[in-house]
């Protein structure tokens, strides 16, 4: 593997360019412990994206995901990233927060900007891939009801 570029990954998996089916993008969120959305969300979710990378396993079941969302110009954001508890600890999430990495590499603009959010279960992943707080700036969230 070289630096920017997606690591392998094990054996009967396979990357897939694109969201996964709204209904694994649902699931998946929610299995992996990420907030549950409902349809409208996910679909809205699916559209928006600046780009998108699920993986798959053996039998064709998306068993993770990740997507990009972002304005073209500098600023892209990497969310949903979310494995199948059932195939954790496999570096799927790695694979595809590489492959989201190396796309913006890729196709922004010089001095684009990436940002994400990191729960506490995924730190030591993002750190381990160049990721740096932000202090003192802080994430914030304006959650809207309805």
């Amino acid at each position: 593997m070289t630096a920017g570029s997606p690591g392998a990954l094990a054996d009967g998996y396979r990357l897939v360019v694109g969201p996964p089916p709204l209904e694994d993008y649902l699931r998946l969120r929610r299995d992996s412990g990420l907030s549950p959305k409902n349809e409208a969300q996910g679909a809205g979710a699916i559209a928006g994206s600046w780009s998108a990378v699920h993986v798959v396993d053996a039998d064709g079941v998306p068993a993770a995901m990740g997507r990009t969302i972002g304005d073209g110009g500098w600023y892209f954001h990497i969310a949903d990233i979310a494995t199948d508890p059932a195939h954790q600890r496999r570096g799927l999430g790695r694979v595809v927060v590489e492959w989201l990495v190396a796309d913006i590499r890729a196709r922004a603009p010089q001095g684009a900007y990436i940002t994400l959010v990191g729960d506490p279960p995924g730190q030591r992943l993002y750190r381990s891939l160049g990721f740096e707080d932000v202090a003192p700036s802080l994430g914030m969230a304006l959650p809207i009801d309805g």
